[in-house]
């Protein structure tokens, strides 16, 4: 009962994240076409329309980054990892992963002091603190540092997904 709970608030989450990706590239996509639109068309350009497009795409990468991207549509270079069979993949994977949480977790204190730093910087049109703006690399940062100790788990103990001997030899057929 309690994991058929979770697992519905886990998909509403990812719903609620899909959402605010595609109001993110939408609310770029027509910045883009009042910037084309007022430039070309009216010979007025607008300089705050390509704030929020370039806003916008900070925060659409990242936030799919974090939030949206599954662990299977990651690009990944495995010309090694599909030659090795399944416990010595489950082995690069939590190596793998483990070493991303260390990086990600050292890096952390030094991109937090930068964002905060930041908020002694406006953009030029809308006067947006650039804390604010860059604030989603810490977002970032965090959600990718969960993310990725959740695989190294997985990895370690063989749930949920983690390749199995029976399971990469059907793969491999």
């Amino acid at each position: 009962m309690e994991r058929a709970r979770i697992a519905s608030v886990a998909r509403w989450l990812e719903r609620r994240a899909n959402d605010i990706a595609v109001a993110l590239m939408g609310l770029m996509f027509v910045s883009f076409l009042l910037q084309i639109a007022f430039r070309y068309l009216l010979n007025q350009p607008l300089g705050w329309t390509e704030e929020v497009t370039v806003l916008c795409w900070v925060w659409v990468v990242l936030w799919c980054a974090a939030f949206v991207l599954s662990n299977n549509e990651e690009i990944r270079f495995d010309i090694i990892y599909t030659l090795v069979p399944p416990p010595v993949r489950r082995l690069f994977t939590a190596v793998s992963s483990i070493a991303f949480v260390v990086l990600l977790l050292m890096s952390l204190p030094a991109s937090w002091n930068y964002v905060a730093f930041m908020k002694r910087e406006h953009t030029a049109y809308l006067h947006l603190r650039l804390d604010a703006m860059y604030s989603i690399y810490v977002i970032f940062v965090l959600a990718c540092t969960v993310k990725q100790a959740r695989i190294a788990w997985q990895a370690i103990t063989g749930a949920d997904g983690a390749p199995t001997d029976q399971a990469a030899e059907t793969a491999d057929r």
